[in-house]
């Protein structure tokens, strides 16, 4: 049986998408690689928006607090997936690199269906 997330389904699911439109309209760079986001490209390319949680659901983050989202790429959300070091005695998210793009699309040219 597959877990329900809060964010998605339940009880979070309001504030976590009015928390989603301010950070869509506030923050203009990937939190995880710095690189700026291009709202103009749409899902499934991996470089689409999309919003990432700090500190993951599955780890104990909040699943819908404004402090635990940041904007982010699509491809650097899926390589950070629930990863997490500790510096200092707080936790935070290790950056990994957004580069490693599947070949067999050409990303450059991509489009993605209206």
């Amino acid at each position: 049986m597959a877990i329900k997330r809060l964010d998605r389904d339940g009880s979070h699911r309001k504030q976590f998408e009015r928390n989603k439109k301010r950070i869509y309209a506030t923050q203009t760079v990937c939190g995880i690689c710095g690189k700026p986001v291009d709202f103009s490209i749409k899902y499934p390319h991996p470089m689409s928006p999309c919003i990432d949680h700090i500190i993951p659901v599955a780890k104990g983050g909040h699943p819908s607090d404004i402090d635990n989202l940041q904007l982010a790429h699509w491809t650097c959300n899926r390589q950070k997936s629930d990863k997490l070091f500790a510096t200092n005695g707080k936790k935070v998210t290790k950056i990994t690199s957004n580069r490693v793009l599947p070949t067999i699309i050409d990303w450059i040219n991509y489009r993605a269906k209206k």
